[in-house]
């Protein structure tokens, strides 16, 4: 059990990390342009740059926490946000009809970190 949400949370940490530095340092308009990133287009700049640094400490959050033994109570913490994260996500990309394999992405990452939510407060917490 702790090596498949070590696993989950390390993939969920990647996706993190790469849609974070994506969305913070990638002009928006290349986002727009991007497979599901029409929503881009009807929001500010600063607030897919708010996302892009949550995302970014999503990607801390979910691993180094744990690693440095330091509060390792935020991991599940940090993957209950990422839950509303996804879902939000999930919601925006069915409303601009980004098609079934997006959405099925964003599915299956709320689906690893409510995983990694649920693992880490019980049966494989840190605390145990």
């Amino acid at each position: 059990m702790n090596l498949a949400l070590w696993i989950a949370a390390g993939l969920l940490a990647v996706v993190a990390l790469v849609g974070g530095i994506s969305k913070t340092f990638v002009p928006k308009e290349k986002l727009e342009r991007a497979d599901g990133g029409g929503w881009t287009a009807d929001a500010s700049v600063g607030f897919v740059k708010t996302l892009g640094v949550l995302e970014l400490l999503a990607a801390l959050g979910l691993i180094l926490p744990a690693v440095v033994g330091v509060a390792p109570v935020m991991v599940p913490v940090t993957a209950l946000c990422w839950v509303l994260l996804m879902v939000g996500a999930t919601i925006t990309h069915v409303r601009y009809r980004d098609g079934v394999r997006i959405v099925a992405v964003t599915s299956t990452y709320l689906v690893l970190a409510v995983f990694v939510a649920w693992g880490r407060l019980g049966p494989g917490s840190f605390t145990g």
